[in-house]
């Protein structure tokens, strides 16, 4: 493991998760070759549906890395509203807001909110096409936005199939 990274990162598929197909598709997201793309209508799922796969999908995160998580809340939102200052055609799945891990010092405690995992709904319907592909996509989001909380950047995420 790289030196520059927290201690039981990085967070990689471990094939240990006999209810979900998601080391399969993290593999496939790792692949050399781009995946031809059909456009499909989105998966329909009430938001009290999406809560309850968010909650099924939480379950899936490593015991070791959910232990090692310090001050953070996961929010569900229907949609990203992009920033004045960003590209309008920007679509998220998960957005992570804090200080990551990494950076934090002795006066993070006094009086600051907790880091805040946002899921977006309509963005992981829109390329999911059952309840159990959206499980997987929001274990993938969470451990990518969890990953941030680390203090782990994309590329390196992109690196180890949970870009």
């Amino acid at each position: 493991m790289p030196a520059n990274l927290p201690p039981g990162l990085p967070i990689v598929p471990d094939g240990e998760r006999a209810s979900s197909p998601l080391p399969a598709a993290a593999e496939a997201a790792a692949g050399d070759a781009a995946p031809e793309w059909e456009p499909q209508a989105p998966f329909e799922m009430s938001p009290d549906d999406f809560e309850a796969a968010v909650s099924d999908a939480l379950l899936l995160i490593p015991r070791k890395v959910a232990r090692a998580m310090d001050n953070v809340a996961i929010f569900i939102e229907d949609d990203y509203v992009p920033h004045p200052d960003e590209d309008p055609d920007t679509v998220l799945l998960g957005l992570y807001e804090g200080v990551p891990l990494t950076e934090r010092d002795s006066w993070w405690d006094a009086g600051s909110l907790p880091d805040r995992i946002t899921i977006f709904r309509q963005p992981i319907l829109d390329i999911c096409t059952s309840r159990q592909e959206v499980i997987d996509e929001v274990v993938i989001t969470v451990v990518h936005e969890i990953a941030h909380h680390f203090g782990i950047g994309d590329n390196r995420l992109h690196e180890l199939g949970w870009g």
